[in-house]
Formats: C-alpha cells, structure tokens, sequence
C-alpha cells in the first residue's frame, strides 16, 4: 500500500484541484529488529474532482410557442387572464380585510428562542466533540523550511503533549506553537521523540489544561463508530465521523525527509482525515482516544498536498501510550526488536535474509532463508506485516512464530526484546 503522510499542512486551505499527495517515506530496511526490503507498493491511481455540471439555460427549459391561431382568439385569451388577476387580486384583498390579519409575517419576524434546546445523546458525536476539544491543540511549526500546522493531544494539565514527530521534526530548528481549545497560546519545546513509530512529546509552558481520557485499542472491534479530531489544512477544532474500517493494517508512512523507517500497525478508519490532522486524536463514542491520526492513502502522485479519500490510518493507543510514557521520561523510546533481518520471498511472508546473533530468534531457533508466515494469529503476507507485528508488541513479550522451511511447517516461542532507538 502506498499512503501518504498529513503532516504539517500549508497555512491556507486551496482551492479543490487533483487528489494528489508526495509519496509516503521511501525507506527500505524494515527492522522488526528488521532491516533491508524493498518497500511494497501499489501503483498510483490518478482521480480528479467531478467538473461541476452546467444549468440547464432558460431557452431549454421553456418549450416551443404552437403556431398563432387567429388574432381575435389570442386577443380574447388575453382579456380572459387579465380579467381573471383583476378578479383574483380583488378576492384576496376583500379575504385579507374580513380576516383582519397580516399574512405577510414570515419566519424571519419571530423572535429567536433564549437559547438552543439541543441536547447532546448519550454517545452521539456532538457529546463526544463537546468532550474531547478541550483536550486537543493546533501546533504552529515554524522552521527553515517553512511553516505549517498540526494537531496534537493534551496528556496533562501542565502542558504534555502528545502528537506524531513527523509534525515537529522540523520545529528542532525552528519554533513551535501551541493554540488551544480556549484561544491561549503558548511555545512548545520537544521532550522526545521516535521517528521509527511517527510519535513525539512536547511540552508547552501553560497550565490549567484539560487532559484527555485514553482508551484501548486491542479490543476495539471492526465497524465501532469513532470521531477523529484536529486541524485539516489548518482549521483548527474540525470534527469528522466514521467507522474503524480495519485493525493491524501494516502502512508504510513518511518518516523525516521522507528517509526513516516508519511502519505503522495501524487501525484503518473511513473518519475524513487530511493533512493537518496529524497527530490529533480519533476516539470512541465514550469520548476516550483510540489511536492518533497519522497518514492517509491518496491516489495520484503529484506534489501537491492531497485530501481524504476514506482511507485514513492511526497508531493504535495501546502501542502509542507505552511509547509516549518512555519519551515523556527518557527523551526516547525503546523499539520492540525480534532480531532479524527480513526481505521479500518467493511467496507470502517476510524471507530471513540474516539473523541477529544472540538475538531472539537465534535463540528461538530461526534461521536464515527461512519464510515467517504466521505470528500467533494474525498471517504474515508480506515484509512490513512481520514489522508492524512485532512493534505492536512491548519487550518481554512471548510470541509463537510459524515458520516455511525445507522441512516443513513449524511453530516456535520467541520472548522479544527491546533496543533504544
């Protein structure tokens, strides 16, 4: 899958063009302790918006006069008609008066209620954006390369934020910014981040903010309503809806400069997300972050910055939650490593190129030119899966891994491991 990543969107919203977006991060070495492949990809599928389709001009609306008859016939129809306004004129004025009303009140004469009587239902979006906003910011990054906006998640009153380190990558050099919900501003300083899971902490010089409630994703089940929350294009406070349309998607999204290893294990949701939304938060109907908006897939392969298309990708709370404490406390991360080096096979699943010696899969009895197909449950088609597999996982983890060799099918148990990256 080729996908794209929304990151710092540009300043102004554009005007519609084609749904085109840069190409997502070009690295190619995996590392699930996993290095060197070839980045999987689909072609390109280029598709434009509609052209807005012309009205109907008046001339073909209105159909053909028939041929004159006689002009005494015409002349007497004419009569008739102005004959039958005069007399209808005059019926409605006479009805008007015994009536003694004003039929010309409209709608717009009455006065408007106190306030509105909405209410928000239990587990409707509008209770979960009245919620959730308090808890998410726009961060303004200004760096040499330009400026532009993302989102980001407040996890603390005294101003921790969580977002994804694609948004602030280039705020190391420059400046960053945090608006909030309440139109405080404030400057922000990085305290960590991983570019190898796409995710960062900030820190703003504020207080007195509203948290945000996270949930978990690993039991979150396919078709759950979620809302995702942010600053698409830089409107700030955008509340979009949808569904989780796919758990574990393996997404190979843009790290810095497009040259870091980033493969996302990723929930797959049909909410609107566009660049800008970044980092910002997609919840449940209990108003509890399931995951942080990361990168969408758009067809086409300009330059240009392209919109949502229903396919949008988070970093599943579980994994971002874990990560996000060790920067808060540490400045980086520790990465989930199975010890192995991993390319494309000759058949679905990810082929061992090398093992890591002393790792654990040698330890576990891996070995080189063997075909991993299966961890536990979940079937491994391909390099980025086995990836994304094994960084959903925190070290110290037991995994069974099915392995394709010359002998056969076999299972082993694998306790992973942990690398600070």
């Amino acid at each position: 899958m080729t996908d794209h990543t929304p990151g710092a969107s540009g300043n102004q919203p554009e005007e519609p063009k084609r749904a085109d977006g840069s190409a997502a991060g070009a690295g190619d070495t995996p590392s699930a302790g996993v290095p060197p492949q070839q980045p999987y990809q689909q072609p390109y599928a280029t598709q434009q918006f509609p052209h807005a389709q012309p009205w109907p001009s008046q001339a073909a609306m209105v159909s053909q006069p028939r041929a004159r008859r006689g002009g005494l016939v015409a002349g007497m129809a004419v009569v008739a008609l102005v004959a039958a306004l005069v007399g209808g004129g005059i019926g409605g004025f006479v009805g008007y008066r015994l009536g003694g009303g004003d039929n010309s009140i409209t709608s717009l004469d009455q006065s408007r209620p106190a306030r509105s009587t909405s209410t928000a239902p239990q587990g409707s979006v509008q209770q979960v954006a009245e919620k959730v906003l308090p808890s998410v910011v726009q961060l303004q990054v200004l760096s040499t390369r330009g400026g532009g906006e993302g989102s980001g998640i407040v996890i603390s009153r005294d101003g921790y934020i969580l977002t994804n380190n694609h948004v602030v990558e280039g705020g190391r050099r420059g400046r960053i910014t945090a608006l909030f919900h309440d139109n405080r501003t404030a400057p922000v300083q990085v305290v960590g981040t991983d570019p190898k899971s796409d995710l960062a902490v900030v820190k703003a010089d504020i207080t007195g903010l509203t948290p945000a409630e996270l949930g978990r994703s690993d039991d979150l089940p396919v078709g759950a309503p979620v809302v995702a929350i942010g600053s698409p294009f830089g409107l700030s406070g955008t509340v979009t809806s949808g569904i989780i349309s796919a758990k574990n998607r393996p997404v190979r999204a843009g790290g810095e400069s497009g040259s870091q290893d980033t493969v996302l294990n990723a929930l797959q949701t049909d909410a609107a997300i566009n660049p800008g939304n970044s980092g910002g938060p997609l919840v449940d109907m209990d108003g509890r972050v399931v995951g942080i908006n990361s990168a969408i897939y758009s067809p086409g392969s300009g330059l240009e910055q392209a919109g949502s298309v229903g396919l949008g990708f988070a970093i599943p709370i579980d994994q971002a939650s874990r990560i996000a404490t060790e920067l808060k406390d540490t400045g980086s991360a520790t990465q989930t490593t199975l010890g192995v080096m991993i390319t494309n096979g000759p058949q679905p699943g990810a082929l061992v190129r090398d093992v890591v010696p002393g790792g654990p899969a040698e330890q576990a009895g891996i070995r080189s030119g063997e075909l991993i197909t299966k961890i536990d449950d979940r079937a491994i088609l391909e390099p980025d899966a086995l990836v994304a597999a094994v960084r959903s996982h925190a070290p110290g983890d037991r995994i069974r891994v099915t392995i394709s060799g010359t002998g056969g099918d076999r299972t082993v148990d694998v306790t992973l491991t942990g690398q600070k990256g």
